[in-house]
This record gives C-alpha cells, sequence and structure tokens, in this order.
C-alpha cells in the first residue's frame, strides 16, 4: 500500500529535479544562448530608435511644410477669387476641415455669404417623409416648389435650399431676403440645419465639405442621400467637393465614380489639410473662371495635384 512517506519522497524527488533544471538552465542561458538574445535584444532597440527618429523627422518635415503652404497661401490666392460670392455648405463629417477652407476662399478675395452645417438628421433616410413635409411648408413665393423632384425629402429639401441659396438663371426672379431666411429658419426650427450666421445673400458657388463615409447599417443609404444633395446644388450652380480621402464610398469617392456627376462638380480629396484647402480655393476658381471640374488632391483617380492656375 501507497503511504503518506511514499507522496513525501516522490513529491521531494520532483521539486529536487525541478531545481537542478533551473540551475542547468539558468548555467547555459548564462553562455552563449544569453549573449545571443541580449545581441538581439539591442539590435532590436537600436532598430526602433532609428524608426522612431525617422518618424519624428516626418512629422517634422510635414509640420514645415503645412506652415510654407500656410505663409505661401496669401501669395497663392491673391486676388483669385476678388468680388466673387460662395457658400459653405458642411455635413456631418466634414465640419472639423471648414473653418480652414473658408480662410483659404477669404485669401482669395471670396465673400463667404454664409455657413450652413448640415445636421445627421437630414442625412438620415428616415426622415425622407418628414423632410418632404418640411420643404412643403418651407416654400414662399420667391422660392416655390413648383417643378421640383419630389420623391424623396432629401433631394425635394436640396434642391428647395439650392434655389433660395444661390443665384438664379439670368432673367430669373430673385429671392428675397425674408423668404430665403424663412426657408432657412423652417429647417433650422425643426433641427436639420445649424445656421450659425446670417446669410449675407446668394452665392455663386458652393463648398460642399464632407468628411469620411458613414460605417452604420444605414451606409449605403446616407450615402445616396449626400450624392442627392450634391446633384441637387450642382444643378443650381458651381460646385467643389471638399473631402477627406476618396474611397469607401464617402461623397468624393461617389462623385468621381459617377461619369455624369464628375464632369461638372470638382473635388479635392485632402481637404483636411492645409494643401487640400488651397486646392479647393482654386477649384473654386476653376469653377467661376473656366466653367471647369476635376478631381484634385492625392487619392485614386486625380487629374492633377491641384488645378491650372488661369491666365
Amino acid at each position: 500500500m501507497i503511504n503518506f512517506r511514499y507522496h513525501v519522497v516522490s513529491l521531494t524527488a520532483v521539486f529536487l529535479a525541478l531545481a537542478i533544471g533551473l540551475v542547468v538552465g539558468t548555467a547555459a542561458l548564462n553562455g552563449p544562448v544569453a549573449d545571443s538574445l541580449k545581441d538581439r535584444v539591442n539590435g532590436l532597440s537600436k532598430h526602433n530608435e532609428q524608426l522612431r527618429e525617422a518618424v519624428n523627422n516626418l512629422e517634422t518635415e510635414v509640420k514645415r511644410e503645412e506652415d510654407f503652404l500656410t505663409e505661401a497661401a496669401p501669395h497663392i490666392l491673391k486676388d483669385t477669387l476678388a468680388d466673387r460670392r460662395v457658400l459653405l455648405f458642411t455635413l456631418p463629417s466634414g465640419q472639423e476641415h471648414a473653418d480652414g477652407i473658408a480662410e483659404m476662399l477669404r485669401m482669395g478675395g471670396a465673400t463667404i455669404t454664409g455657413r450652413i452645417d448640415v445636421q445627421e438628421k437630414f442625412i438620415d433616410p428616415d426622415n425622407s417623409v418628414l423632410l418632404l413635409g418640411v420643404a412643403a411648408k418651407a416654400a414662399r413665393p420667391t422660392v416655390p416648389d413648383v417643378g421640383l423632384p419630389s420623391s424623396e425629402g432629401v433631394e425635394k429639401s436640396s434642391a428647395l435650399l439650392a434655389s433660395a441659396l444661390l443665384d438664379r438663371p439670368e432673367g430669373g426672379s430673385p429671392v428675397t431676403d425674408a423668404d430665403r431666411r424663412s426657408v432657412l429658419d423652417d429647417y433650422s426650427d425643426e433641427g436639420y440645419l445649424n445656421v450659425p450666421d446670417k446669410i449675407s445673400g446668394p452665392a455663386e458657388a458652393v463648398v460642399l465639405v464632407s468628411g469620411p463615409p458613414y460605417v452604420d447599417r444605414d451606409a449605403t443609404r446616407k450615402d445616396r442621400s449626400v450624392v442627392q444633395l450634391a446633384e441637387q446644388f450642382d444643378r443650381a450652380g458651381a460646385l467643389v467637393v471638399a473631402g477627406n480621402g476618396s474611397s469607401g464610398g464617402n461623397l468624393v469617392a461617389e462623385v468621381r465614380r459617377d461619369p455624369a456627376l464628375a464632369k461638372t462638380i470638382s473635388t479635392v480629396d485632402n481637404a483636411n489639410t492645409v494643401a487640400g484647402q488651397v486646392v479647393t480655393a482654386l477649384a473654386v476658381v476653376q469653377q467661376l473662371t473656366q466653367k471647369r471640374a476635376g478631381a484634385y488632391g492625392v487619392g485614386a483617380s486625380v487629374d492633377s495635384l491641384l488645378p491650372e492656375r488661369p491666365e
């Protein structure tokens, strides 16, 4: 029969074997294996330091390039947009870089007729029927809803807003300031738009500021809503879409993918940078002076980094 003493002796033998293994293993590691491991660790540490230094150098270089462009922008843009009127229309994903774009437009001499921030509620496809009702309510004598698309709320509302905010075709009756203000108030009061400042008058061109694509379960439908908004403003006047990136379903990518829209809407895919904001202003210049559209930036399907400056 196995007794308690047998268990004690067995456990003692096991622990003694483990102790001997640790001693022998430590002695072995203190030799060539340990030296090899130390060399590898030291080599990896030095490599990491080199990579860290390279990243720091790149960050410094990018910062200096941004600083250079910030200082050069007034010289590049001077008087390119003198006496021109531009509206800033920002999507929820693009509001972080809207101020930088506005600054470049002003450097070119443009008058910003106003800034309108689209709220998520406007883009939400589930609000289509409600938006149709707001459009019917918001219509005014000089901003009628006759002849506007009426199947979807975003489409009709975008067409109504474009009619109120942009120049009318030559010979068309102008929008009164009171009617323009009333239209915007109706959408603002319902939480579809935010209008920080008073709109000073009609615009010749619109910069639609966008950002990354939607990624939630309604992403496809929301992307479609944003394209509908761009389509209606494009029909009413010159349009530049200034975004961040050119893939994954964002507005820049959708416009470039559509042969018809790409012919009339200019796109800039790096408007979150100083370089892209300068290019956005130059794209507006090209739209207004040459009636041309182009795809600019650093992403896929671009025509060039920036438009050719007019003679």
